[in-house]
């Protein structure tokens, strides 16, 4: 085990460890009180009592705890692997529905990689997450951006979930990320700005709100749309011309029959520069494979590739394979995109 391996466990083991504490003392559920024990983190170990408890004895255990915790000398990233090994063991414990589940590391990895390669950021822009859940991948990107090239970003993220919102606000400030993030339907109206790039892992289903649905061209002509659908032409309303979105979506999205009106929306707004499957083998069953879509709105110095980038990564266990695909892509875009 490396420094940085070592330093993301003793941390995971803090906050696994006093959340269990307070869990327990507090009976309520695990990823409450992981938000509970990482607000008494960032208030310098000082620990919150309300009606006696936790009880005293608690709190001295917590205290031992937080006293062996110096976000200081730890990276950010170092910081959002520790963290989302907790929201790991709270999916766990809590049993948490599908459409709730945090983005995979692997998955989040490979996104922030094509971004790197791909989006052409610049130092200060701003990147929209619509279903920010947790924050691993949004957080995953800006800080493979900042680790890469340097870049300072600003993130912005929207979801209807408060618990999940509560996650992602105190990760990032453990991990002093500059993120501002909205407690709303991300379907409806936003207050967001216009942002350089979007990016989200979407759940997959059907969206409840007919008449909202309608605003959009991606809607389905009867019955209730496809919220992925319209979540995809909604991140791209409120990205830049020539800004980028890139999206996890179902390997067979193309292949239903409320394809259409996406395929359409998609021809008519934006560019498709891309569509990679994720390697297989993450999935166990095929029918469930994801791949990262990759969306140019129209404007600026955007243009349609000549050859969309289209292909499946290897198994990232095939490190050879996988270093010929990336240096594959590398070179698409070096042809392909402005």
């Amino acid at each position: 085990m490396n420094m940085g391996q070592r330093a993301v466990e003793q941390l995971y083991k803090r906050l696994d460890t006093t959340t269990a504490l307070l869990k327990s003392d507090l009976e309520v559920s695990y990823l409450d009180a992981l938000i509970e024990t990482s607000e008494n983190i960032l208030a310098g170990g000082q620990i919150h009592v309300d009606a006696g408890l936790p009880h005293p004895e608690v709190r001295q255990r917590l205290t031992e705890q937080y006293q062996q915790i110096d976000l200081v000398d730890l990276d950010p990233e170092t910081i959002r692997q520790a963290f989302q090994l907790a929201i790991l063991r709270g999916e766990q414990t809590d049993a948490l529905q599908a459409n709730h589940q945090m983005t995979p590391d692997t998955i989040g990895m490979l996104m922030a990689y094509l971004i790197d390669e791909l989006a052409g950021l610049k130092d200060q822009d701003q990147v929209l997450d619509l279903t920010i859940g947790t924050g691993n991948l949004l957080y995953t990107v800006l800080n493979r951006l900042k680790q890469t090239q340097h870049l300072t970003l600003t993130g912005f993220g929207v979801d209807n979930d408060d618990t999940m919102l509560a996650l992602a606000d105190v990760s990032a400030r453990l991990q002093q990320a500059t993120v501002t993030l909205y407690h709303q339907d991300a379907i409806d109206d936003l207050v967001v700005p216009q942002v350089d790039l979007s990016v989200s892992d979407l759940p997959v289903g059907y969206y409840p709100v007919d008449q909202r649905a309608e605003k959009f061209d991606t809607h389905a002509q009867s019955g209730h749309s496809f919220a992925h659908h319209l979540l995809i032409e909604q991140s791209m309303c409120y990205t830049k011309p020539a800004g980028f979105g890139f999206f996890l979506v179902p390997s067979l999205i193309f292949q239903s029959e409320e394809a259409k009106s996406l395929t359409k929306w998609m021809t008519s707004a934006t560019y498709m520069q891309g569509l990679l499957n994720l390697p297989r083998d993450l999935f166990q069953d095929q029918r469930a494979q994801k791949a990262i879509l990759i969306l140019q709105n129209k404007g600026g110095q955007a243009k349609q590739a000549p050859k969309v980038l289209l292909g499946e990564f290897p198994s990232l266990r095939n490190q050879e394979q996988l270093r010929h695909f990336m240096a594959e892509i590398s070179a698409w875009q070096q042809k392909n995109i402005v």
